[in-house]
């Protein structure tokens, strides 16, 4: 019996050698609109750069076209923001609010909630590392934004998801993390005393 040779390990891949994505190019392309309204680039510099952008295959060739332009403080890159609910309680919202990229709740014993429903958020992605602890964890996102629950351990108190799977083009997806502990953790959009609250207070939410 002829014995098959093995199969090749796959290679690993370089430093900025990830395939980018179709968002990956877009942001690219609003940062190099942006320096040239700045001033920092000329147009004609401006199409070239445009042009690699849109056909740039890998993280490495992106980054080359905004090398020489100063780093701009987006959400991602921010610290995380750390509730803790102590024994009173914490909370973020209804009102307006900067969304990090990640968020950590411990509900300890007052518990914490977390409300999205007057931001609008350009992050494709939030992450919430919620642990229920004794309280609980509470996370209320619009009509039309969707989680993914799918990191979430149970514990005692349960994983509650009163969320629609239908997610409207352009909003975040919250990704939750973490445990229910004795509390649980809890997702969903708003009730119907939030809803009244909204209608009757229709503001702007702040772009982040």
């Amino acid at each position: 019996m002829t014995s098959q040779p093995p199969e090749p390990s796959p290679r690993p891949v370089p430093p900025g050698g990830l395939r980018a994505s179709h968002d990956d190019r877009e942001a690219v392309v609003e940062r190099l609109r942006d320096a040239a309204a700045e001033g920092r680039i000329d147009f004609d510099e401006l199409d070239a750069r445009l042009e690699q952008a849109l056909t740039s295959r890998t993280h490495a060739e992106l980054a080359v076209l905004t090398a020489d332009l100063p780093q701009v403080d987006s959400p991602a890159s921010r610290p995380p923001l750390v509730l803790k609910g102590g024994v009173y309680g914490a909370s973020r919202g209804p009102g307006r609010w900067e969304v990090p990229g990640h968020v950590i709740a411990h509900g300890g014993v007052g518990g914490v909630k977390l409300d999205f429903t007057r931001v609008e958020c350009r992050l494709t992605e939030v992450a919430v590392e919620a642990h229920g602890e004794i309280a609980g964890v509470t996370v209320v996102i619009p009509d039309g934004w969707a989680a993914d629950t799918g990191g979430v351990d149970p514990g005692i108190g349960g994983l509650t998801d009163k969320t629609t799977p239908d997610r409207l083009p352009g909003t975040p997806l919250i990704r939750l993390t973490g445990t229910g502990g004795a509390g649980g953790v809890v997702v969903r959009h708003p009730n119907r005393r939030e809803r009244r609250k909204l209608e009757s207070n229709p503001a702007q939410g702040q772009v982040y």
